[in-house]
C-alpha cells in the first residue's frame, strides 16, 4: 500500500470519526480504516475490565455470527501472557495454529477465516482492548502486521477514547 493511500485512508477514518455521534460509528470509521489499509473479513473489539477478570466484544463487523453481547471470563494462557502482560501483537495463519488458541476456531474456519492478528490497545500502559482482524490462512505477512502496528494503533486509541465518551 503506497503511502498517499494510507493518508487517504486515514483521512478518510478522521472525518468518519469526527461525525460518529454512537459507540459503533466510531468503531465503524476504525473497521473501515482496516478494510482499507489492512484487508479484514472479521473485525471485532474486545474490551477489557481487569478489576472484574471480564473480557467483552465492543464490536463486530459481523454481528450474526459474533453478536456483541455479554462478557466472557479473562483466562491466564499463554496468549493472555503475550498480548496482556507483554503487550506483543499475535499473529497466527492458520486455522491450525488459531485452534491451540482459540475455541471458536470452527466458526472462525466458516467464516473463511484463517489467520488472526490481535492488536493490544494501550492506555496509561495498561491493556484497553484488543483489535482483532482476521482474514484468510496466511494472509496477514510480516508486513501487513507491520503496517497494521503502524496505521491502526493511534486510530483505535481514539475510537475506543471516543466510544467511552459517546
Amino acid at each position: 500500500m503506497s503511502t498517499p493511500e494510507i493518508t487517504a485512508a486515514l483521512a478518510t477514518f478522521t472525518e468518519n470519526l469526527s461525525r460518529a455521534t454512537t459507540e459503533a460509528e466510531a468503531y465503524d470509521a476504525l473497521s473501515a480504516l482496516t478494510a482499507a489499509t489492512v484487508g479484514v473479513k472479521l473485525f471485532t473489539i474486545m474490551t477489557v475490565d481487569m478489576e472484574a477478570l471480564l473480557a467483552r466484544r465492543a464490536y463486530t463487523n459481523r454481528p450474526n455470527a459474533y453478536p456483541t453481547s455479554g462478557t466472557k471470563p479473562i483466562v491466564f494462557d499463554d496468549w493472555f501472557q503475550s498480548v496482556h502482560k507483554r503487550h506483543e501483537t499475535f499473529v497466527a495463519n492458520t486455522l491450525e495454529d488459531i485452534s491451540k488458541v482459540f475455541g471458536d476456531y470452527e466458526l472462525i474456519g466458516e467464516l473463511g477465516c484463517g489467520s488472526v492478528v490481535n492488536l493490544p490497545i494501550l492506555n496509561k500502559g495498561e491493556l484497553i482492548a484488543t483489535i482483532n482482524i482476521l482474514h484468510e490462512e496466511q494472509f496477514y505477512t510480516p508486513q501487513k502486521v507491520a503496517l497494521a502496528q503502524e496505521v491502526l494503533t493511534l486510530p483505535a486509541l481514539a475510537a475506543l477514547a471516543l466510544a467511552r465518551q459517546l
